[in-house]
């Protein structure tokens, strides 16, 4: 069964608050979509265990933690077996610096997102790191402007 259709109005009103701000009261988060709250903390404890809500996070300023430069890196690489596949995607998402990583159809084999603190920061990972995994055919590199909106 798809999570999906085991949810309400009431479940998305929940999870859209919550999304915005996991540190809700329970109380508060009930007032906000018109519950008391005894059915919210069951409802909230419901989707927890449904696995629909996965966890909370807190979210950091990407300055205040050296993380102010983001780069979008498009990255081919020489897919020659599975075990290949399975060992570059083991350790680009190991690398701290990598927040989203994502495989791709078509020409582009994986899209990651690494935060660093600068472009010199971001060169050294690239060199570092990225050029030394054998799997790797061509990186192209997009530097981030700037932050429009970023979810967590």
């Amino acid at each position: 069964m798809s999570n999906a259709k085991t949810i309400d109005a009431t479940d998305r009103a929940i999870l859209n608050e919550l999304t915005r701000d996991g540190k809700l009261s329970n109380v508060e988060l009930a007032e906000r979509v018109g519950l008391t709250p005894a059915p919210c903390l069951r409802r909230v404890k419901r989707l927890e265990d449904a696995g629909i809500i996965a966890g909370y996070r807190a979210r950091l300023d990407p300055e205040a933690v050296g993380r102010a430069f983001w780069v979008y890196m498009s990255i081919e690489i020489t897919m020659t077996s599975r075990e290949v596949v399975e060992e570059f995607e083991a350790t680009i998402a190991g690398y701290e610096e990598v927040t989203a990583v994502c495989r791709l159809y078509g020409p582009v084999d994986y899209l990651a997102r690494v935060e660093v603190a600068d472009s010199n920061a971001y060169e050294r990972f690239q060199a570092e790191k990225m050029y030394t995994l054998p799997a790797v055919r061509r990186i192209t590199s997009a530097p981030t402007m700037k932050v429009v909106k970023s979810s967590a």
